[in-house]
């Protein structure tokens, strides 16, 4: 309050901290709005129990199911479409993916930005990688005609159908990658070169 006099001002800060502290009127208290209270966490009980290895996750029922069949019987649900061109049966793709089966959800395999050729993995696999583009996540359902068939491998048993989540994050072609693979291996070699050796 710069236009008023110190003892101005104390006057009427004198005289309007009562009315601050006055309750509100009823009224008044119904037009205000209230926060919401909020629970305190209950604490976290210490659970000693083991567990069980290998650690098996169950995927829910409702992930292990697909929006649509192609004609070949590949599944699919598109989770987040992707973005510009898709990789070719010859091409290396980047990908996360999660693979379960369709009758329990049991997980069998999962991999972080991992290499896979695209012509290198079971038909369903291939075909569905096929349909996507960088940055697309997709669930796949495939058959078990287009997975194992009727060979059991590792914990996929015989004729089983199964179900994958797959993020494709990048994918090259077999030329790209083999120029790639050659790169590194030519540049150590004209190091040395340079360097005397003791």
């Amino acid at each position: 309050m710069p236009f008023l006099s110190h003892a101005s001002s104390r006057l009427i800060l004198a005289a309007l901290l009562p009315l601050l502290a006055a309750p509100v009127p009823a009224s008044a208290a119904a037009t205000r709005r209230q926060k919401p209270r909020v629970a305190a966490p209950a604490p976290i009980r210490t659970d000693n129990a083991i567990i069980a290895l290998p650690l098996t996750p169950v995927v829910p029922a409702g992930q292990r199911r697909c929006a649509t069949t192609a004609p070949t019987g590949l599944g699919s649900t598109i989770l987040r479409p992707g973005t510009g061109a898709k990789p070719g049966a010859g091409d290396v793709v980047l990908v996360n993916y999660i693979g379960y089966l369709a009758s329990t959800g049991a997980v069998f395999d999962q991999g972080m930005r991992s290499p896979l050729p695209v012509n290198g993995v079971i038909p369903g696999f291939s075909q569905g990688l096929q349909t996507m583009a960088r940055s697309g996540v997709t669930r796949f359902c495939i058959p078990a005609a287009l997975g194992y068939g009727a060979q059991a491998s590792g914990p996929i048993p015989a004729n089983a159908d199964l179900v994958f989540q797959v993020e494709l994050l990048d994918f090259k072609t077999a030329a790209e990658v083999e120029s790639m693979n050659r790169t590194p291996a030519a540049e150590p070699a004209a190091q040395g070169k340079a360097s005397p050796q003791p």
